[in-house]
């Protein structure tokens, strides 16, 4: 039996599963909750709805053989201490771990999101059986989880696979906190900077956009809106969607130059848009890529989809071990 923490900036949620014959994963049970409590309040919140879930499904605490903690960095995942987290107000050098084993008397294991991802599909999803893959976000922000030669290689700091902080442009979208870079091309909130522009230089040469009517709503764009829009034909959303896709094969160009993957797991907006994405993705690896690493890379969609967040958590508890 496993048992998964993912902890966020609005919302947790705590999830009882277990794994089954050839490899497989499946959730039990599953509580979100929001995170709207002071940091030890909230963790007590936490603790005692899995104890809940728990006896409510006839188990004891004994029947677990792990539990896995997911949570936005900064985070020290050896000492098992998370690390004032942006989006995580008063978290600030929690032992996480600490309080876990000591109330549940279960070895527990804390990572990242995007590196509990990466566990997940690698054990469970589209990178079974590989031994070197690279787990992209891809959604609010985007960050990378690397298993490289059948291990989560998280680096010195922890630090390792922060993708969105490459530079990959002079000047454009802003995401990590610098313009131009592979975040501020290739997530959530990119997309929706790069459609505000364009939407903005529409409608002052007296354009329409289907994804936003007047000036008035610049501010609604999302990177949902204008995929709609683009599924619906509009121009301007499908060049939004091309722009954000060159950026992706650049970037991913980079990566599996250095890295040299056997796969690229994607989660997030591109399993959502990836007709939009991919062929322009493809089109950019095709040119930068050294033809003998990118022959041996697939790209694909995550595996598990927009669950995967919970089977992250249940994955972690999986190698607690």
């Amino acid at each position: 039996m496993l048992l998964g923490f993912d902890i966020g900036g609005t919302k947790c949620a705590v999830i009882l599963g277990e794994t089954g014959s050839n490899e497989t994963i499946s959730i039990i049970a599953k509580e979100v909750l929001s995170t709207s409590l002071p940091v030890f309040e909230m963790i007590e919140l936490l603790f005692a709805t899995a104890e809940e879930i728990i006896r409510k499904h006839s188990f004891q605490n004994s029947h677990l053989d792990g539990i896995g903690i997911a949570c936005g960095g900064p985070l020290n995942s050896k000492t098992g201490v998370i690390l004032s987290p942006p989006n995580l107000l008063g978290w600030d050098n929690i032992p996480i771990i600490e309080l876990t084993e000591k109330r549940f008397g279960v070895k527990a294991i804390l990572q990242n999101d995007a590196n509990a991802c990466a566990v997940a599909e690698w054990k469970y999803g589209a990178g079974k059986g590989l031994q070197n893959i690279i787990f992209l976000t891809f959604g609010t922000g985007m960050g990378a989880g690397l298993i490289l030669n059948g291990h989560l290689y998280s680096g010195t700091t922890d630090a390792a696979g922060e993708v969105g902080h490459i530079r990959m442009a002079e000047a454009g979208p802003v995401g990590f906190g610098k313009a131009g870079s592979f975040e501020g091309f290739c997530s959530g909130g990119g997309i929706a900077q790069l459609a505000q522009t364009k939407a903005r230089d529409t409608l002052q040469r007296g354009g329409q956009t289907l994804y936003c009517n007047n000036v008035d709503e610049l501010n609604l764009i999302t990177a949902k809106t204008v995929a709609e829009a683009a599924f619906n034909g509009d121009e301007n959303a499908i060049e939004v969607y091309k722009t954000c896709g060159q950026y992706l094969g650049r970037g991913l160009s980079v990566l599996i130059d250095i890295l040299n993957p056997e796969m690229i797991i994607i989660g997030g907006i591109y399993g959502r848009a990836q007709s939009l994405i991919e062929p322009w993705m493809n089109e950019l690896i095709r040119k930068e890529t050294l033809p003998i690493s990118a022959s041996a890379c697939k790209v694909v969609s995550a595996a598990l989809g927009e669950g995967i967040g919970d089977y992250a958590t249940l994955a972690l508890a999986g190698i607690v071990n």
